[in-house]
This record gives structure tokens, C-alpha cells and sequence, in this order.
């Protein structure tokens, strides 16, 4: 089919696995990367808990100069982008001028810098760009970083649409290839995780303040008491299905369908449009609801958004109609990191047949939701991805196997 973007490879950053090889072993095994933070003191704060990446030294992967010129968020999404490369098999500089671009999602990205620009700014005045001029700007960084470092000169965009900016940049990725772009790399990477970050996030209302990891992040049980953040995400090869197949590339699975909405002003009266995003996703891939293997969750960890996730699954596909999982149990959520790495997990699970677990939830029978609680065996030929953003944002994307 013209126009149809496939992937064909993964860059993932996560606190179970660096690669994709090693957080898909994590991920099936049910492996628990949530501890303490560690990356600056939060003793002080309600929240004491994260998903943080381990093993991963900068100096290792990008040059001296980069490194006071990037933060956390920038010097994972260069690596993943490396290495998404690498599991393509594709080299950038191979590919026609103008051909390839790059499509990225921030959210939390930019806090650490902005921090540092902070600090610079009350040491030593004025010469210093203000930390919010810094902020907003370091969104378009993060994507021009990844350009320059590969030679990709085509379109290149940024997608700040909170968890759901990882889907929406996939999906703006598959407009690229329906409009005559040969190969876009595209996903979501955040590294949340510093002082004026997590004050930054506390303000939301919906971290955990759970001690104990294995009770702090459980979505759609009883004792949900908000997520657990978490740093990462997932770069994603995404590329024409003629070209990918001219040059034998394995394929993961085809992006094959896409929906968004946005919840209606509080106050109105009506409901949470994520049922909609879902119908949406499955409409533009020309699939019904019995076609579908299993829905990544968003999995939000709060009894209202975690009702109003059930409550559209089940109005969908029906009482425990269909196996839901929500992995970033394992790994906390990742801000705009989150809906990419659960999409790598989706195309693994179609190259693999297993769906990996929810860890540590017990669901609430009330939710009637058919949840992956251990590692299942199980064909699956077509995954729904969700993810919901802070202030109403609301995206579905469905990735389908090729044969």
C-alpha cells in the first residue's frame, strides 16, 4: 500500500533496560525499576520515588563539547537515536538530502537545564538567559541535537502534548511517509528528575507519596494513589514500506492507525473523550474491536482517571473484553517518554507473541478489565496504544504486524 509507515527500529532508554534487546527481557520478565530517587536529595519532598535510568554515562556515547551544552533528557534521546539507527540498519548519511526527518515530544525536557540556567542566573546575573526563556526553547533543542548528529534535513518538529506527545509524534511521523518522506525517526524521551523538576510535577496533585515501591504505583486497584514518574521513552525508525522492503529491512509493524481528542472544559458536563480517541484510532485503521490483541494502558494510577480509562475500554470492547497491560508499572511514567516506550513494547509483542504484565496491581473487580497480571503467551496481531496528557489531552494509536 503507498504511503504505508512501517518501523524498523527501536532506541529505548528505561530504569529496566538500556537497548531494546535488554528492556525486552526486563519487560517480559516483569523486572520492577522503581527506587529512590537518587539523582539529587528528595528527603524534603512528599515524593520520594522514580524510575531512573542506571548505567547510562553520557561521555560515553556523545562528545566532550555536547556535554555542558545538553541535559539528561537531550543526552538519552541522542544515544536511543544511535541506537535506533543501529537496529534498523540504516545509515543517515546513506539516504537522499531532504529525505528524513525527525519529530520529537517533550514535556518535563528542558527541567534540568532550566535549572542550571536558574542557578547561573542568581550566581552570576544578567549575562545568563532567564531559566524560562531556556525552557522554551530547549524543546526545539532536543530534536535539533538529534538532526545535526544524524544529517537528517528534512522536516523537523517538536510535539508538546504532555504523555500523549510520544503517540502524536509517531503519528506525525506517519504524515511525513503519506507525504513522500522515505524514513522519520520519531517518538519521545524526558528526564524529569531534578529538584525543580519534581516540585514542578508535585504541583499536578498525582505523584504517589508511597514509600514502598512495590505499592506505590497501582493503577486500577483499589490502592491507586497516583503514578510514579519515571525517566526514558523510545525513538522509533519509522519508514515507507516500499523503501524498507527495496533494502530488506525487518519490519516490527505497521503504524496503522492513529486517533486524538481533547476533553471537554470542566463545568460542561460531559464526559472524558478518550473513548472517542480509541474509536477514532480504529476507524483510520480500518479495524473493529475484536481485531484488537491488547491495549497499553495509560494506566494514570488515580480513581477518576483510572475510572475513566475502564469505563471506556469497557464500553468498547466490552467487560474484560480484550487483555490490557499497563509495563510502565515497571518503569513509572515517563511523561512524553511513556507512550513511545509502550509502543516499542507493542511492536515486540507482535514480533514475539507475549504480552509483559502489570506488576504488583491487584485490579479492582469493579473495573472489569481483563488485566495482564504475568508474562502471556499469545498470538497477537494488532496492538492499541493509549496515553493522556495533563489538561485533556487524549491519544490512541494502533500498530498492526505485517505479514
Amino acid at each position: 500500500m503507498s504511503g504505508q509507515a512501517v518501523v524498523t527500529g527501536l532506541g529505548v532508554a528505561s530504569s529496566i533496560g538500556l537497548g531494546a534487546d535488554d528492556f525486552w527481557s526486563a519487560a517480559r520478565s516483569g523486572s520492577d525499576g522503581i527506587g529512590r530517587v537518587t539523582r539529587f536529595d528528595a528527603g524534603g519532598y512528599p515524593a520520594t520515588l522514580a524510575g531512573e535510568v542506571k548505567g547510562f554515562a553520557a561521555e560515553e556515547y556523545l562528545p566532550a563539547r555536547l556535554l555542558p551544552q545538553t541535559d539528561r533528557m537531550t543526552q538519552l534521546a541522542l544515544a536511543a537515536s544511535d541506537w535506533a539507527f543501529v537496529d534498523a540498519a540504516v545509515a543517515p548519511s546513506d539516504l537522499a538530502e531532504f529525505d528524513a526527518g525527525v519529530v520529537t515530544a517533550s514535556s518535563c525536557g528542558g527541567f534540568e537545564f532550566g535549572q542550571r540556567e536558574l542557578q547561573n542566573l542568581w550566581s552570576k546575573g544578567s549575562e545568563y538567559v532567564s531559566a524560562y526563556q531556556s525552557f522554551a526553547w530547549f524543546y526545539a533543542v532536543n530534536t535539533g541535537q538529534i538532526s545535526i548528529r544524524h544529517g537528517l534535513r528534512g522536516p523537523g518538529s517538536v510535539v508538546v502534548s504532555d504523555d500523549a506527545g510520544g503517540l502524536d509524534a509517531i503519528a506525525h511521523a506517519r504524515r511525513g511517509i503519506r507525504g513522500g518522506r522515505s524514513l522519520m525517526l520519531a517518538g519521545g524521551m524526558d528526564a524529569p528528575v531534578c529538584s525543580w523538576g519534581w516540585a514542578a510535577q508535585l504541583a499536578s496533585g498525582r505523584m504517589s507519596a508511597q514509600t514502598d515501591p512495590r505499592r506505590s504505583y497501582l493503577p486500577f486497584d483499589s490502592a491507586a494513589c497516583g503514578y510514579v514518574p519515571g525517566e526514558g521513552g523510545a525513538l522509533l525508525v519509522v519508514e515507507s514500506a516500499d523503501a524498507a522492503r527495496q533494502r530488506g529491512a525487518r519490519i516490527y509493524g505497521e503504524i496503522a492507525g492513529y486517533g486524538t481528542t481533547f476533553d471537554p472544559r470542566p463545568g460542561t458536563g460531559r464526559g472524558p473523550a478518550l473513548g472517542k480517541a480509541i474509536e477514532r484510532a480504529l476507524d483510520n485503521a480500518g479495524t473493529i474491536p475484536e481485531q484488537v490483541s491488547v491495549v497499553f494502558a495509560d494506566a494514570a494510577a488515580t480513581p477518576e482517571l483510572d475510572r475513566a480509562e475502564s469505563t471506556a475500554l469497557r464500553e468498547i470492547f466490552g467487560p474484560h473484553g480484550v487483555p490490557v497491560t499497563a509495563p510502565k508499572t515497571m518503569t513509572g511514567r515517563l511523561y512524553s517518554g511513556a507512550a513511545s516506550l509502550d509502543t516499542a513494547a507493542a511492536l515486540l509483542a507482535l514480533r514475539d507473541g507475549v504480552i509483559p504484565p502489570t506488576i504488583g496491581v491487584s485490579p479492582s473487580p469493579d473495573h472489569e478489565i481483563d488485566l495482564v497480571a504475568s508474562p502471556r503467551h499469545t498470538r497477537v496481531t494488532s496492538a492499541l496504544v493509549l496515553a493522556r496528557g495533563y489538561g485533556g489531552f487524549n491519544s490512541a494509536l494502533l500498530v498492526r504486524a505485517v505479514h
